[in-house]
C-alpha cells in the first residue's frame, strides 16, 4: 500500500508544472540533512575520542605525578635543567629558569638544588638574569644549599649562570669554561661587486647601519662595537670572580674563551670536584630522593593543547550546526 501510495504521489507530482524542481528540491534538503546528521554524529565521536585519550593519558601520569609528591613529602634534592641554547624562546631561558627556582624554593620538602647544566651557553642578558636570581636566593635562604651538575658542556652563558651556585660537579670528560663573549657576521662586499650588485642604502643616523654586511667595514664602528663586547666580558668576568671568589687560580688564558676539560678545570678551581646528580644529592645535600623542578612544556602539555584545540573547534562546530537546524 505504501509504495502505491507513493506512486500516485509521484503521478500525481509529475502532472503539476514544475515537478522536476521540486523532486530535485526535495533531493537536496535530504542530502543537507543527511550531511548535518554525519557531522553531528562526527562529532560527537570526536569528543567521546577526547575524552577516551584524556582519561588515557591521567591513567598514564598520574603515577609519575603521585610518586613525586610522595617523594617530596619526605625530603628531596630538587633538580633543574639548564639544558641546550639559553635565549629567549628556548627552553633554557630566564623566565623558565627562574621560575623553577622560585618554585623548587617554595617547596617545603626541598632539602637542596642541583642545577643539571648541559649547555654551550647563550644570551649574556638571559644568564645574567639568572646568575641575579640564584644569588639572591643564597641571601634570602643562605642554608638553602645551591650545586651545579655539569655532563657533556658547560661553556660561556651556562657557564655564567652556575658561577652563582655553591659548588661545581663535573665529569672528568666534561667541557668548562669559555670565559667570553662574541659577536660574528658576514660580508657580501666583494662577492656583490662580482655579481655586478650595487648597494643602495638610504638612513637617518650616521652609524644606523652599522655593521652592513652589505658595506665595507668601517674602522670606527668595528672598534666601537669592541667597546661593548669589551664591556660585557668584564662583566661576565666579574661574575665568576665574585662567585668562585679565592677558588680560582687565575691564568693569562683563564679568561679567553678557552675550555677545558673537567679534570683541568678542578686544578684551576674553575669547578669544585668530580660528582654526578646522584653523588651530589645523596653525599652532600643529604636527600637523594630527586623531583624534577623544571618548567617547560611537556609531552603531555603539547598533546592536552592540541585535544584542547580539536575540543574547542567541536563544539564550535556543534554548536554551529546545531544552530542550522
Amino acid at each position: 500500500m505504501e509504495n502505491q501510495s507513493d506512486n500516485q504521489h509521484s503521478t500525481s507530482t509529475s502532472n503539476k508544472p514544475g515537478w522536476e524542481r521540486e523532486i530535485v528540491e526535495r533531493l537536496a534538503f535530504s542530502a543537507i540533512t543527511e550531511q548535518r546528521k554525519a557531522r553531528r554524529w562526527g562529532i560527537f565521536f570526536k569528543l567521546l575520542m577526547f575524552g577516551y585519550l584524556l582519561a588515557i593519558l591521567g591513567i598514564t601520569f598520574y603515577p609519575k605525578f603521585k610518586q613525586d609528591m610522595g617523594a617530596g613529602g619526605k625530603g628531596h634534592t630538587a633538580v633543574i635543567d639548564l639544558v641546550g641554547m639559553i635565549a629567549e624562546g628556548q627552553n633554557a631561558n630566564a623566565d623558565s629558569i627562574i621560575e623553577s627556582l622560585r618554585s623548587a624554593v617554595k617547596d617545603k620538602n626541598t632539602k637542596g638544588i642541583i642545577i643539571n647544566a648541559n649547555s654551550p651557553g647563550g644570551s649574556p642578558v638571559q644568564s645574567a638574569y639568572v646568575y641575579d636570581e640564584i644569588k639572591n636566593i643564597k641571601k634570602d635562604h643562605p642554608s638553602l644549599p645551591i650545586h651545579a651538575v655539569v655532563s657533556d658542556i658547560c661553556a660561556s652563558g651556562c657557564y655564567y649562570i652556575v658561577a652563582a651556585t655553591d659548588k661545581i660537579y663535573a665529569s672528568p670528560a666534561s667541557l668548562v669554561g669559555s670565559i667570553g663573549v662574541i659577536m660574528d657576521g658576514f660580508g657580501f662586499v666583494e662577492t656583490m661587486q662580482k655579481l655586478g650588485v650595487e648597494r643602495r642604502l638610504i638612513t637617518a643616523g650616521v652609524h644606523k647601519a652599522i655593521l652592513d654586511p652589505f658595506s665595507p667595514a668601517k674602522p670606527d664602528e668595528n672598534q666601537y662595537m669592541q667597546n661593548l663586547i669589551n664591556q660585557v666580558h668584564q662583566q661576565f668576568i666579574g661574575a665568576v670572580k665574585s662567585g668562585r671568589g679565592t677558588r680560582l687560580k687565575e691564568t693569562p688564558d683563564m679568561f679567553s674563551g678557552l675550555v677545558w676539560t673537567g679534570e683541568e678545570s678542578v686544578k684551576l678551581g674553575i669547578i669544585d670536584a668530580m660528582g654526578t646528580q646522584d653523588y651530589v644529592a645523596k653525599d652532600i645535600i643529604g636527600a637523594e630522593t630527586l623531583v624534577d623542578f623544571t618548567q617547560q612544556e611537556r609531552l603531555i602539555d603539547r598533546i592536552a593543547g592540541k585535544l584542547g584545540a580539536s575540543f574547542s573547534a567541536g563544539i564550535s562546530n556543534l554548536v554551529r550546526e546545531w544552530s542550522l537546524r
